[in-house]
């Protein structure tokens, strides 16, 4: 009978070749680890330092309007503005009224002068969003939900356009007119975020618009670590 033997030397040899191997993977294993843990510690003192600064600025901002006597509709966790369309313009129109640019003559200065005037805190802001916003009432002569939205995506562009581009035309300080031209965005939502009020869209508070601040975020980082070459 054929008996083989074992040669004590390779056996020895490759012994040590596996548990080389997995040593090998295992410090490469808690290297990634670490890496990862770091990350996440890093993303979440980004989220924390980004939302500070919102809160911080969205409060000063309230104090400023407040102080100043006007009437404005601010959520001071996130600086979001939120003006009536009646405020604004008159029934069916995306030109601003009388009452509309008196009331943005007292509004804008307070409101860019607040974001830009602290440079660590608009150094991290990344856009101005300027959103206008309509209701969800049908237009006479148009049969389909898609011609509904359409028209009303052109109406809330239209306003929302009208009051990005009365900006420049208030007292707000104009050194900061390069920064504010940058950072400055307009968006139509049409009828796609109606406000709900127990239950039933309040029309009123539908057709609106809306200013937000974006803060810049490096949530990238993660994907920077880990998925870009």
């Amino acid at each position: 009978m054929f008996k083989k033997t074992i040669n004590k030397t390779d056996y020895k040899e490759e012994n040590i070749f596996w548990i080389t191997m997995s040593d090998l993977l295992l410090g490469l294993m808690i290297i990634f680890l670490t890496l990862f843990i770091m990350s996440m510690v890093g993303f979440s003192q980004s989220k924390f330092a980004e939302k500070s600064a919102q809160i911080s600025l969205a409060e000063n901002m309230a104090d400023k309007f407040s102080e100043n006597k006007v009437n404005v509709n601010i959520d001071k966790v996130s600086g979001l503005v939120k003006i009536s369309d009646l405020e604004l313009f008159d029934t069916g129109s995306f030109k601003l009224s009388p009452k509309g640019k008196k009331y943005l003559d007292k509004f804008f200065p307070i409101y860019i002068d607040t974001i830009f005037s602290d440079a660590e805190i608009s150094n991290k802001v990344e856009n101005i969003v300027i959103e206008g916003h309509t209701d969800s009432q049908m237009f006479k002569g148009l049969k389909s939900q898609d011609e509904q939205y359409t028209k009303n995506l052109e109406l809330s562009a239209l306003r929302a356009n009208a009051v990005a581009s009365y900006v420049f035309k208030t007292n707000y300080d104009k050194k900061y007119s390069d920064r504010l031209r940058k950072v400055l965005i307009v968006e139509g939502k049409s009828n796609t975020v109606p406000v709900i009020v127990n239950g039933k869209e309040d029309l009123n508070k539908s057709r609106r618009v809306e200013l937000k601040i974006r803060i810049k975020s490096n949530s990238d980082k993660i994907e920077d670590l880990f998925f870009k070459k």
